[in-house]
């Protein structure tokens, strides 16, 4: 029986500009914010902390060490 990766938490090594899927599924979670991001809408990552953001502004928090607001 093939499985779905449908509501199933990915795990990725995040490198330059690209992404590899370790464990297969459809998102991965903000590590600020702990929503879920669809692989398809994943922009924003972490190279160094190996960690994904769901926008710009949590991303760049994150670099700066500013506590998200949402």
């Amino acid at each position: 029986m093939l499985m779905s990766n449908h509501n199933r938490l990915a795990t990725l090594r995040y490198m330059d500009g690209t992404f590899r899927i370790v464990t297969a599924g459809d998102h991965v979670l903000c590590a600020i914010s702990g929503r879920a991001i669809p692989l398809d809408d994943l922009r924003y990552w972490s190279v160094a902390k190996q960690e994904a953001y769901a926008s710009a502004r949590l991303s760049v928090e994150a670099a700066l060490g500013i506590k998200a607001k949402d």
